[in-house]
């Protein structure tokens, strides 16, 4: 997987993002990390580790991973979490799917047979499973997690997008513009793990809101 970057986007992340880290050495991965400079705890706790560090001067988790990804050299990428959800050992089942059926973009899913989330609450699971609908019916979307951005795929592909949402919305944003430009999807089974530590930076009412709004947006504008 030397072609591959990982895109970690991380705010106030001290107590986990170097966990994270030393998880993912092995792998002998391009990792680039994308936060504030005033993120100074998170900053000084992975001094030691051999990282790419990309700073966002504006706000908002889909400005991060807009921003990051930009910066990816590699032909692939893969938005990774700080928190420790992700398991590094998923990676591997991900990429050679990519690869070897030549897809765009593989979407990890925590909600297909023999998949399961410690991280996931009822509100989170309710309003993943509303949008996720959403995203079916109107976008003939086949993907079956749709706010969850354990994502992999063709950095080439994603910079061809466009994507503009600078907040959660950015987690819509791709597979739908990615479907209405005819891209090919695809999803991958996932075991979503409890967060080593921090909060969530998801406030599930705000969000939802916003994410309803850009959905409703997509549905009408023309994707070139």
């Amino acid at each position: 997987m030397h072609d591959l970057t990982l895109v970690i986007p991380a705010k106030s992340e001290k107590e986990s993002l170097p966990s994270v880290l030393d998880e993912l050495k092995p792998l002998n991965l391009e990792i680039l990390i994308v936060l504030e400079k005033n993120d100074i705890e998170t900053i000084n706790s992975i001094s030691e580790h051999n990282c790419k560090i990309v700073f966002q001067k504006n706000k908002g988790y889909g400005d991060a991973l807009i921003l990051g990804i930009n910066n990816v050299l590699t032909k692939y990428f893969c938005i990774f979490n700080a928190d420790g959800s992700f398991n590094p050992k998923e990676l591997s089942t991900m990429y050679q799917k990519l690869t070897l059926n030549n897809i765009d973009f593989i979407f990890a899913s925590r909600y297909e047979k023999n998949c399961s989330s410690e991280d996931d609450t009822f509100i989170t699971y309710i309003g993943n499973f509303i949008f996720t609908k959403i995203g079916n019916i109107f976008f003939n979307l086949k993907i079956t997690d749709i706010l969850y951005t354990f994502v992999i795929g063709k950095t080439k592909s994603f910079k061809g997008l466009n994507i503009e949402n600078k907040d959660f919305s950015f987690c819509i944003e791709l597979p739908i513009k990615a479907k209405k430009m005819g891209y090919k999807l695809d999803t991958s089974k996932s075991n979503e793990r409890a967060r080593i530590g921090g909060r969530k930076k998801v406030n599930a009412f705000r969000d939802g809101f916003l994410i309803l709004i850009s959905m409703m947006k997509l549905f009408f504008k023309v994707v070139k």
